[in-house]
């Protein structure tokens, strides 16, 4: 669909910036390792702010954070930590630096099993996305059985700043679950993708 004047979109997707991400990323389903394990990352890192202001940062994010390769990541020490609190163009909290340290080294912990994040997180919606059908914002929850599972799970397995709200924003914006309003041009789009 592409940004333009004319599409109806999700009444939070104003601005250049969010529309694009509304018409090109937000409920497309994403299986790619590396994608899933930024967005977990960003996610975390929204917490408490809006998510404009992580997508306004994410470049710098992909940058300071080396693409987000949680081999890299899962080696940062102090001195790696002390240099990314200093840089403006992410946002500086210590608790939220080390937690993506954290989910890194937790990531690895799951390759070592012989398992992938995708096919954890996929676990949660039967590895097939779920489509909802809200008319307005006031409908859509910020949590679920579904996102509650998959905190439970990640945290039990080491994971931090995956609180379920955290979770179910994840799971919206990785496609796990189509929440576009049925008002929204996506919302039929990605839905007849899905089936």
């Amino acid at each position: 669909m592409g940004s333009n004047e004319t599409s109806i979109r999700c009444p939070w997707a104003v601005g250049e910036l969010y529309e694009a991400y509304h018409d090109l990323e937000w409920g497309v389903p994403l299986h790619d390792e590396r994608r899933l394990f930024e967005m977990l990352i960003l996610e975390g890192a929204q917490a408490g702010l809006s998510w404009i202001t992580v997508l306004k940062k994410r470049a710098r994010y992909r940058e300071v954070f080396d693409r987000f390769d949680p081999e890299k990541i899962a080696r940062y020490d102090d001195v790696k930590v002390a240099e990314l609190l200093q840089d403006p163009g992410i946002i500086r909290n210590r608790l939220k630096i080390r937690a993506a340290i954290v989910n890194a080294q937790a990531t690895l912990n799951l390759w070592d099993e012989g398992r992938t994040l995708n096919e954890l997180l996929w676990s949660f919606v039967g590895n097939h996305p779920i489509t909802h059908d809200y008319g307005t914002m006031a409908e859509v929850p910020t949590h679920t059985p579904e996102s509650d599972r998959m905190s439970a799970e990640l945290k039990r397995r080491g994971f931090k700043f995956v609180g379920t709200t955290i979770c179910q924003a994840l799971m919206q914006a990785v496609g796990m679950v189509n929440d576009h309003l049925v008002t929204c041009s996506r919302h039929d789009e990605i839905k007849s993708k899905n089936r």
